[in-house]
């Protein structure tokens, strides 16, 4: 299969591996999660709604009864829920493959979280930097493991504030989604960096999956979800993935042998769709200085320190 036309047959057998996908429940997380348990894997859906859930995990069952599944509830809008996903995965599970950092929020009107956050940094980069924190040591302890973080095309006109990181001062919700897409990549590349430095056997990537029409523009107008609807398939199929094609850059970047830490993978074509390749993402994500100061904000801001600690590359 020639690796500009990688589709999930090429994912190798996963027997015996565990992966967490959180947002499994429901569009590209489903997906993901569903193709991971048809290859083998042991597949933890890590959702903040459990019965949803577990209404996925019975989904995939029907869809193959060799699959593999569980459930945790992981509610990423509150630091007391990820620890205790994180304390009951690694309670529960000696290894982790594969964590997949899926779940999102896009364009919602300002709202704090319990621990005083605005909701989408709070969800799409606090939650998953604390959830990756706290489960680092079984993926240091399984050769070969990964960890991958769901950014978006909405990272490239992303600015760090950090004077505001809350957006307590003239919030718009379409630039909150983008602050905190792009720091989804600041982190996916400052953890990669730390862990090839202390020789770490895990790697962290990232990918986007184009516009993939999912829950996640309910907040939009109805014309922009009918624009994107599957209906006008055949009129926006240059502009929109399905949920299929559009898990397969997450999906490349936690299973091809190939793939490499650091690398962010999404669709081939210019208007992003069609099939996953490694992608270049913005100047802006691959700033050093920015990268090196929003790990310690994080940290202090989750309480969650990692196991990796080295001191930070500054340009």
């Amino acid at each position: 299969m020639s690796s500009r036309h990688w589709t999930a047959a090429a994912i190798p057998d996963l027997a015996g591996r565990t992966a967490v996908v959180t947002g499994a429940n429901a569009g590209i997380g489903f997906e993901i999660a569903r193709v991971l348990a048809a290859r083998g894997a042991l597949v933890v859906l890590a959702c903040r709604d459990c019965g949803k859930a577990q209404q996925a995990a019975a989904r995939i069952a029907a869809s193959d009864h060799h699959a593999r599944t569980a459930v945790v509830r992981l509610d990423l809008a509150s630091l007391a829920s990820i620890r205790e996903a994180g304390d009951e995965i690694r309670a529960t599970y000696s290894r982790v493959d594969l964590l997949i950092n899926n779940a999102g929020v896009m364009e919602l009107p300002y709202e704090r979280t319990v621990d005083g956050f605005e909701l989408t940094f709070a969800t799409n980069h606090l939650g998953h930097f604390a959830l990756t924190g706290l489960v680092l040591d079984r993926l240091l302890e399984t050769p070969g493991s990964r960890v991958v973080t769901m950014s978006s095309m909405g990272h490239e006109p992303g600015v760090m504030n950090f004077d505001d990181l809350q957006s307590e001062h003239d919030y718009k919700p379409a630039e909150a989604y983008y602050q905190s897409k792009l720091a989804n990549l600041l982190f996916t590349y400052e953890l990669d960096r730390r862990l090839r430095v202390a020789g770490a056997p895990t790697q962290a990537l990232a990918a986007h999956p184009g516009v993939v029409y999912t829950d996640l523009f309910r907040t939009r107008s109805r014309l922009d979800r009918a624009l994107l609807s599957p209906w006008l398939r055949p009129i926006n199929f240059w502009a929109v993935q399905n949920v299929h094609k559009g898990a397969l850059p997450v999906l490349r970047a936690a299973t091809d042998p190939a793939a490499r830490g650091g690398e962010y993978y999404g669709p081939h074509r210019k208007h992003d769709t069609g099939y996953p390749v490694a992608v270049e993402s913005s100047a802006r994500s691959h700033d050093l200085a920015d990268q090196a100061r929003l790990w310690p904000v994080s940290e202090r801001l989750t309480g969650v320190e990692y196991a990796v600690t080295v001191p930070p590359v500054l340009p």
